[in-house]
Order: structure tokens, then sequence, then C-alpha cells
């Protein structure tokens, strides 16, 4: 596991950095042949749609949305193109060999947005952002079938500000397939027996205390949070028509504006929340 890093006492993404943009990908007409028999197109480009009007119109971020490419069938899921925090982003390489031109047009709206880009130029890497995990204080990543050690390596360097520890992935497509952040300090977590050792494995790993939700449901802990000016604690979260017990769940969180949106297309892929979106939290300037 990667040695841990001397960290900052209050990390970017709690004081030092705004919420203002998110990326995302329109879907692949190309999906039609290449999803699951059961995934109805029409109704996942209805739910890309209602996904990208909560964050335009209801949250009001600036969002940038990139053209489908027919020749990149997964060109929705951005998340797995790019690890963002604070003015850095680093620029994956995916462990799908299909999905490595999805990076090329996700660095360019980057360099768009004056990000200072890294790439992953290692061919022995492989890294999803779909596997890493930034809690504002310090970054998680799944070794998993599309994440290796090298991979995390690369994002350790990248950001050298944060510690990074390694989380094995023994089941599911990524670390963020049955974990996220609800909030400050607080961690989602799936109740399978794989995402609690995980859990366990990160809390061994930190020398910080994190709260827990657990949610029934593995997928249900893919959420997305935000902390908006105006707004306060905001939360993204699966409906009750996909995971009604993990809804339940949600619910106990008082002190956030909850959102739930329906994700039933994408999620019969592995697809959660977090994959279609890419968050800019750009640091603040000096006054």
């Amino acid at each position: 596991m990667i040695a841990a890093r001397h960290r900052r006492a209050v990390a970017r993404l709690e004081t030092g950095a705004e919420l203002t943009d998110t990326i995302l990908r329109a879907p692949s007409e190309r999906k039609a042949e290449t999803w699951l028999a059961e995934v109805d197109l029409d109704k996942a480009r209805g739910e890309h749609d209602a996904y990208v009007q909560v964050l335009r119109t209801r949250l009001g971020l600036e969002v940038v949305e990139l053209p489908a490419d027919e020749a990149l069938p997964d060109c929705v899921f951005v998340e797995d193109a790019a690890v963002v925090c604070g003015d850095t982003a680093l620029i994956t390489r995916p462990g799908a060999e299909s999905r490595r031109r999805e990076t090329d047009l996700m660095k360019e709206a980057l360099k768009d947005l004056n990000m200072n880009i890294v790439e992953i130029t290692d061919e022995n890497a492989t890294l999803d952002g779909g596997d890493v995990l930034f809690t504002g204080r310090e970054f998680f990543v799944g070794l998993s079938k599309r994440t290796n050690q090298r991979g995390a390596e690369i994002l350790a360097d990248a950001f050298k500000d944060y510690a990074v520890s390694t989380v094995p992935v023994l089941e599911g497509l990524h670390l963020k397939s049955f974990c996220s952040m609800g909030g400050p300090g607080l961690i989602v977590i799936g109740s399978s027996d794989h995402a609690q050792k995980a859990l366990k494995i990160m809390q061994q790993m930190s020398d910080h205390r994190y709260d827990k939700l657990t949610v029934p449901d593995d997928l249900a802990a893919n959420c997305i949070y935000m902390n908006l000016p105006n707004k306060g604690h905001v939360l993204l979260h699966c409906t009750t028509e996909e995971f009604p017990e993990s809804v339940k769940v949600f619910e106990k969180l008082k002190d956030h504006m909850l959102i739930p949106v329906s994700n039933l297309e994408k999620v019969k892929l592995d697809g959660a929340l977090t994959c279609c979106s890419v968050l800019i939290n750009k640091k603040k300037p000096d006054n």
C-alpha cells in the first residue's frame, strides 16, 4: 500500500475551493448495440437529461456537456477519464483499452477550464476515476480489474498534498460501486461483506476518524455530495423505485437537501450516479 504523505490540516475541498463546474457527456447512439437487451436507450437518455437539469437548473452549476462519440460507446461515463482536485486534473489511463480515447476530449474540456493538466503516460499504469474516492482530506484508490498499483502511485505523485492509500476491490467494477462521500467526513457504504471489508481497510489506513452511513444496497451507496453556497449540504441519491430501503436511510440525513435522481437504466450496467459527471472544485482567488 502507498505510504501516507504529510497532509494539510484542512483540505482544499473543505475551505479553499468552490464547486463551480461539472463536465458530462451525452450517451452514444452506439450504446444500443452494446448495452444489454433490457436497457432502454430512450429511457437512459431521459434519465441523463434529468440529471443534467438537476445540476444546471436546480443547483446552478455551470454544465459543460461534451458531445457523444459513436466510436466510444461508454463515453457517457466521464468519471473514469479524469480525477480532479483543486486546480489539478489528472487525465487517467482507463483499464479497458477500448475506453482510452475517451480521455482526449476530456483533456481539452479541462484545459478550457484552465485546469493544470497531468497525464498518465506509463503504459504499465491503469487508472479509472471510478476507483478514486477523495474524502476532502485524502484519497483512497481501489485496486480493481480496471486500476492497478502503478496507476495509484501516479495519482499520489499528481496530488502530493494528500495522503493516498490503496484498497482491494474484491467484487464489483470499481471502489465507488459500493461507497462514496455523503458529507464532510461521512462515508456512505454498502452492506455487503466486501464493502464492509473495504471500509475497514480505509479506516485502518487513515489517521482521521470517519463517520459511516450504511445502506442495504451496494449500488445505492454511490451518491453525489456537494456543499453549495446558499444551499448547504446537497446529496443526489437513488430513487425509491430503485432502492426503497436505502432511500429510507438517506432520509435520516435531516441537514441535507436530498435530491433523488433516477438511474434505473445505467445501473443495469453498473453505471452509478458519480459515473456520469466530473465535478470541478476551483480554488478561490485571493482577495
